[in-house]
């Protein structure tokens, strides 16, 4: 008889993680954060190339909705409204994320906070994750290295001069090899994500920031040369666990950035999907000064259970739901 029914975390991991989850509602309570929670189906996708939606469809509803990758953008509506600090824990949805550190379905903490900047919110989060690993765990006081620092320091690349083959060679030294024509910005995804990543955060957690300002996503920009985006990943044990922006508050600015991104997923074949309009709508009302970051809770419940894979910290994936 198959034993697919099965969960594939044990009960004590999944005891471990409903205390985590009441670890954070406690964090942000503590700091007087409003708990929200906003829909899960919109009319309007992502842009952004790098990630898929999944769509889906509801009687009476022409067109299709799309299940959030990120509840960002409805959280940006309640603070153009007047929320105050805000913080969500709900599921999200990918496409195209199936593996050892990815499910389609997964889990986020998301929150905004009000007159922070990303160094800030940089200390919020190592704040909480401390938290929420104790007492498994005991954190060494986070590094945090620019983004250029950190391709040069493991990839051997600039990540703001070396050309397009320059990257291409330094895949190769790496045995990562592509065949796929790939733009500039892809190529140093490719980098970070299988060469650079992996490498950071073993002996203490890693803030990767200063991202290059074609990277900036919703993340306002930095005075000075070269331009680079005030956004930031955090990893622990060679995986991404956060990702964080002050945030752009310039409606036209997104709306441009949108657009950039429609056009790249044209070049690239991609489905072209529905901005959200009501966002930008928001942002031209007028969103306050914030910063705001997504944590991949599953993630560091594998991590606080010493888990190799994400199925450990959750009680069915995608292949058995």
């Amino acid at each position: 008889m198959s034993k697919a029914w099965r969960p594939t975390a044990t009960f004590g991991a999944l005891q471990r993680r409903a205390a985590m989850l009441a670890a954070a509602r406690g964090f942000f309570a503590e700091r007087g954060l409003l708990e929200v929670e906003t829909p899960i189906l919109s009319a309007a996708a992502v842009s952004d190339p790098q990630i898929e939606s999944l769509a889906t469809r509801v009687a009476g509803v022409p067109a299709p909705l799309y299940l959030c990758t990120s509840p960002e953008y409805a959280m940006k509506r309640l603070l153009a409204a007047g929320s105050g600090d805000i913080y969500q824990i709900c599921k999200v949805f990918r496409d195209e994320q199936r593996g050892r550190w990815h499910n389609p379905e997964f889990t986020l903490i998301e929150w905004y906070r009000q007159g922070f900047d990303d160094s800030a919110l940089m200390t919020e989060v190592e704040a909480l994750v401390g938290r929420l690993l104790a007492p498994s765990r005991r954190l060494e006081p986070a590094e945090r290295l620019s983004y250029s620092a950190a391709i040069l320091r493991h990839a051997s690349v600039d990540a703001h001069s070396s050309s397009h083959a320059d990257l291409t060679e330094a895949a190769r030294r790496h045995g990562v090899l592509c065949h796929a024509e790939l733009d500039r910005d892809a190529k140093l995804d490719l980098l970070m994500g299988l060469i650079v990543g992996p490498r950071l955060g073993f002996e203490r957690p890693c803030f990767i920031c200063d991202y290059p300002a074609s990277q900036a996503a919703l993340a306002r920009l930095k005075p000075g040369l070269p331009l680079i985006a005030a956004r930031f990943e955090l990893y622990v044990n060679g995986v991404e666990l956060a990702n964080g922006f002050h945030e752009l508050v310039n409606g036209g600015e997104q709306r441009a950035r949108f657009n950039h991104d429609l056009d790249l997923r044209r070049a690239r074949g991609q489905a072209e999907p529905p901005l959200d309009e009501n966002l930008l709508a928001a942002l031209a009302a007028g969103m306050p000064d914030c910063a705001g970051v997504a944590l991949g809770f599953d993630r560091l419940v594998a991590i606080a259970l010493g888990a190799p894979q994400l199925a450990d910290a959750m009680a069915f994936t995608v292949d058995n739901a």
